[in-house]
C-alpha cells in the first residue's frame, strides 16, 4: 500500500541541495474495465470420465473405466489443495459395466457414492489429465472416500453426495449431503449436511462434528471461496429450486458451525443463527461454483437454472449485492440433461474452464468459456 507522504519533510527535501538523484518509481494502478461480464464463447473441450462414445470426436485422455473402474459418473468438483494438486470429487460412480441410456447409472455395478481424483495438468486447452484416483491398497478401481450406507432409496441414507470443496487453516474440507430420496427431477430430500476434513493431502477424511446442516438448511448445497483470510460459503435448500444464501467464517473457525455468520441484508453478518440468512440471488439455483477472478475485479458464480434450462453465469463486485442478471453459458438445447456447472481453480484472465455433466451419458466433461467485459 502507498504511504502518504508527510508535507513537512517534502518542503525539506525540496530546499536541501541535489546531491543524489533518487528515481521514483509508482506502481500503476490495474485497469478497471467497464461493465459486467458477458459469455462470448463457449466450446467443449474434452472428456474427463468414462469411455470415449462412438462418433466422438474430442479427446478422452483419462480412460477412466479401464484405469480406475469408472464407467460412469458426475460433478468434478474442483479446489487447489494444499499441495498444490487440484482435487477432484465425483459423485455417485459406477463400474466399466456402466452403459449410457435414459440416464442416470442405469443397473451398472461397483456403485460408490463419491470418489476423489487429483491433477496436476496446468494446461487444459487439450483436456484435464488426472494424475490418479485414491483407491484401497493395492487396488487400481477408486474407492469411496466419505461412507454412505446404501440403504434402499426413501428408506434412510440411501447416498453421500459431495457438493463444494476447499482448502483452508492447512486443512482440506468438503461438504456433502446425506441424501434420503430422490424425488422428482431437481427435488431431493436430504438426511443433513455437514463437512469432512483431511490433513493429509486427501488421503483420510474425517466428519466435523461441530458442523452439521439440518435436512431444511438452507446450506444443504453449497460452494467454497475465501479472500481476506475469510472463508465464505455460498448455500442452497436441498435441490435445484431454492435460493442462494450467504456465510462466512474464518480459515480455523471453519470447522465450528458457532463461528460461521449469515448474511442478513438489513442487518449484515449475523453470527451464529442461520434463520436470519437471508437470499442474496434469487431461486431457482443449483450446484454452484464461485470465484474471484481478479482480472475483471469481480466475483464470478456459474449455476443450473432450470427455468432457463441452462448453466448461467453471473457476477458481481460482492458477493453480499449486486449480482447481474443471469447469462446463459450453456444452453440445454446443445446438451440436453446438462447440469453441474464446477470451475477450474485459480483462474484469472479471460478464459473460464468448468466441469460440466451430462445425464444421458452420466459422464463429466472439460468445458472453456471465453469472457469479455461490457464496453470492450
Amino acid at each position: 500500500m502507498r504511504r502518504p507522504v508527510h508535507w513537512q519533510r517534502l518542503k525539506l527535501l525540496l530546499w536541501m541541495p541535489v546531491l543524489v538523484k533518487v528515481p521514483v518509481f509508482l506502481k500503476p494502478e490495474p485497469a478497471v474495465l467497464p461493465g459486467n461480464v458477458i459469455v462470448a464463447h463457449v466450446k467443449r473441450i474434452a472428456r474427463v470420465t468414462g469411455a470415449t462414445r462412438a462418433g466422438e470426436r474430442f479427446p478422452n485422455p483419462n480412460q477412466t473405466d479401464i484405469r480406475y473402474d469408472v464407467g460412469g459418473t458426475d460433478l468434478g468438483i474442483a479446489w487447489r489443495m494444499g499441495n498444490g494438486t487440484v482435487g477432484l470429487f465425483f459423485g455417485d460412480t459406477y463400474g466399466r459395466d456402466f452403459k449410457p441410456g435414459a440416464g442416470g447409472p442405469g443397473e451398472a455395478g461397483n456403485w460408490r457414492s463419491n470418489i476423489l481424483a487429483f491433477s496436476s495438468d496446468n494446461n487444459l486447452s487439450d483436456g484435464l489429465t488426472l494424475n490418479g484416483m485414491l483407491t484401497a491398497g493395492g487396488m487400481t478401481a477408486a474407492k469411496e472416500v466419505i461412507a454412505s450406507r446404501h440403504d434402499p432409496d426413501c428408506n434412510g441414507e440411501h447416498t453421500m453426495i459431495p457438493t463444494a470443496a476447499i482448502h483452508a487453516g492447512g486443512a482440506d474440507y468438503v461438504h456433502c449431503m446425506n441424501i434420503h430420496c430422490w424425488g422428482t427431477p431437481g427435488k431431493w430430500n436430504i438426511n443433513y449436511a455437514g463437512l469432512f476434513r483431511s490433513t493429509d493431502n486427501g488421503k483420510t477424511w474425517h466428519s466435523c462434528k461441530g458442523v452439521r446442516f439440518p435436512a431444511a438448511s438452507k446450506f444443504a448445497q453449497a460452494a467454497f471461496t475465501k479472500k481476506d483470510g475469510w472463508v465464505y460459503m455460498l448455500g442452497t435448500p436441498a435441490g435445484r429450486h431454492g435460493p442462494v444464501y450467504l456465510l462466512r467464517a474464518t480459515e480455523k473457525g471453519l470447522a465450528f458451525r458457532q463461528q460461521f455468520a449469515y448474511w442478513n441484508e438489513a442487518r449484515g453478518w449475523v453470527k451464529g443463527d442461520e434463520a436470519m440468512a437471508t437470499p442474496v440471488i434469487e431461486a431457482p439455483a443449483g450446484e454452484m461454483s464461485v470465484i474471484y477472478n481478479e482480472t475483471f475485479r469481480r466475483w464470478i458464480v456459474v449455476y443450473l437454472d432450470v427455468s432457463r434450462k441452462a448453466l448461467v453465469l453471473r457476477d458481481s463486485e460482492q458477493l453480499q449485492r449486486g449480482w447481474s442478471a443471469p447469462k446463459t453459458l450453456v444452453n440445454a438445447a446443445d446438451y440436453p440433461g446438462l447440469y453441474g456447472s464446477f470451475i477450474y481453480p485459480s483462474q484469472n484472465g479471460t478464459e473460464l474452464y468448468f466441469l460440466m455433466s451430462v445425464w444421458k451419458d452420466y459422464n463429466v466433461f472439460l468445458m472453456k468459456a471465453d469472457l469479455k467485459q461490457e464496453g470492450e
